[in-house]
C-alpha cells in the first residue's frame, strides 16, 4: 500500500510504500520528546514529492541518523540512516501520514536510548 505524508504546512511531502502492521515507540531523547511513532522502512520505499532543499536536518550523538524536519512548521515527518546491518532505512512518523488510524496499530517499544 502507498501512504501519503507531510509536515503540517506541506513544505515536506512524501509517499511511502509498505505494509503498516505496527509502529515503534523509541525512547531516545529526541523521539520521546517529539512523541513520534515510527514505522521503519527501507529508504528506497520513501519517495519525496517536494524538493530535498525544503527539509532541514538535525543530527546528534554519533551523527549517523538524519532527523528531517520542516524549518517552517517544525514538524518531524521522518528520519533516515543505517540500521545495525548497514541498510539505508527511514523511520516514518506515522502521525504525519494521511488517513492512518495509528491508535489501532500495535506499538513495539524500542530502546534507542542505549544505542
Amino acid at each position: 500500500m502507498i501512504y501519503k505524508g507531510s509536515c503540517h504546512c506541506g513544505q515536506i511531502a512524501f509517499e511511502v510504500e509498505g505494509e503498516l502492521t505496527q509502529v515503534m515507540d523509541c525512547n531516545c531523547s529526541i523521539c520521546s520528546r517529539k512523541g513520534s511513532l515510527n514505522w521503519p522502512v527501507p529508504r528506497q520505499q520513501l519517495r519525496l514529492l517536494t524538493p530535498q532543499e525544503n527539509m532541514s536536518t538535525y543530527t546528534f550523538g554519533k551523527h549517523t541518523v538524519k532527523h528531517r524536519f520542516c524549518s517552517k512548521c517544525g514538524m518531524h515527518p521522518f528520519c533516515e540512516g543505517p540500521d545495525p546491518s548497514g541498510n539505508h532505512m527511514a523511520l516514518v512518523n506515522v502521525r504525519c501520514l494521511e488517513g492512518v488510524e495509528f491508535s489501532s496499530l500495535p506499538v513495539k517499544p524500542f530502546n534507542g536510548r542505549d544505542l
